[in-house]
């Protein structure tokens, strides 16, 4: 089994993320599909589980407060979510996590990802922490180039910490490694994170575009989406870390200054007109320190918009 469906909400086997279809096993053709990755590679033993890991349980409790039903006028998008369309949106639970094979998960996550790529879906994954992106990324691999667009308060370029070299502190360099990820573009590094001058190096060397969120809010989203070549297959990782904490607040390490709801909009409704994003996932969030769970409505938010600009650009138009 790759996928765990049953138990991904515990209580609430009927309906998926956005009222979504409860697949029982990933599909064999589908337009969308949710997928819950709780678990990435963790730093000590201490970490294995830890608040990230209920992220998507979380997200999926508060989705009826992100979009209020799938008929509702959404002013995001200028009507409903799915404008009348008759497309097969699935959500396949989460990825089944095992204490006797503890890394058989990151296996099992690229793994249902060149399923649903297979199966003609786009995948839109629910994290977990940061490490998340480096077995979904894989699954791409005879599908580049890939344009790796970033939300993020860090640029996860270390190579290892405590000998992890896949952790949440990683996955832009281990991506930076996939010979289909091109063009990298890292949006809204603010403060410090585990970044040493020896990383910052590292990116700058292999060419990604390192834009702080002081850049963003001066220049502005379409500045920033100008550089980023047009035509692309794009995909988009957002670290709620990299929102700013008035409107994500449960994330890890909070820092103001983040990108705004408005900017992270304007770059994904961007992306969707310039190319073919192919891809997104939302990462790090701590449920329990969530506010009136603010942070998991903006994240589905975020994701909605990704949706909805993506039927109105016939995505999914047969």
């Amino acid at each position: 089994m790759v996928v765990d469906a049953l138990t991904a909400i515990p209580g609430k086997p009927d309906r998926g993320f956005l009222f979504s279809e409860w697949a029982r096993e990933l599909p064999e053709k589908a337009d969308i599909a949710f997928l819950g990755v709780p678990y990435g590679s963790a730093y000590s033993f201490h970490e294995i589980v830890n608040d990230q890991a209920n992220g998507p349980r979380a997200m999926r409790e508060v989705a009826d407060r992100v979009v209020r039903s799938l008929e509702r006028f959404d002013f995001d998008l200028g009507g409903p979510l799915y404008a009348g369309r008759n497309l097969r949106v699935v959500d396949c639970g989460d990825v089944l996590a095992l204490a006797s094979d503890p890394t058989g998960h990151i296996r099992r996550t690229e793994q249902a990802v060149r399923q649903l790529l297979a199966a003609g879906a786009l995948p839109i994954i629910l994290g977990g922490d940061h490490a998340i992106p480096i077995p979904v990324l894989r699954a791409y691999e005879d599908r580049g180039p890939i344009t790796l667009v970033q939300i993020d308060q860090h640029i996860d370029w270390r190579d290892e910490v405590n000998g992890v070299h896949d952790g949440l502190s990683s996955p832009i360099r281990r991506a930076s490694e996939m010979s289909h990820v091109g063009p990298i573009f890292q949006i809204g590094l603010r403060a410090t994170g585990s970044a040493r001058a020896e990383e910052v190096d590292a990116a700058h060397a292999y060419g990604a575009r390192l834009i702080s969120a002081y850049e963003l809010h001066e220049q502005g989203m379409a500045a920033i989406l100008a550089r980023i070549p047009d035509g692309g297959r794009y995909y988009l990782t957002v670290d709620m870390d990299g929102m700013d904490p008035s409107i994500a607040p449960a994330v890890a390490a909070p820092c103001p200054g983040g990108v705004s709801f408005l900017e992270a909009r304007q770059l994904i409704h961007g992306l969707v007109r310039k190319g073919r994003l192919v891809g997104m996932d939302v990462v790090e969030i701590t449920p329990s320190s969530d506010l009136n769970r603010i942070t998991c409505i903006t994240a589905g938010r975020l994701i909605v918009n990704m949706i909805g600009a993506a039927v109105r650009a016939g995505y999914f138009d047969r």
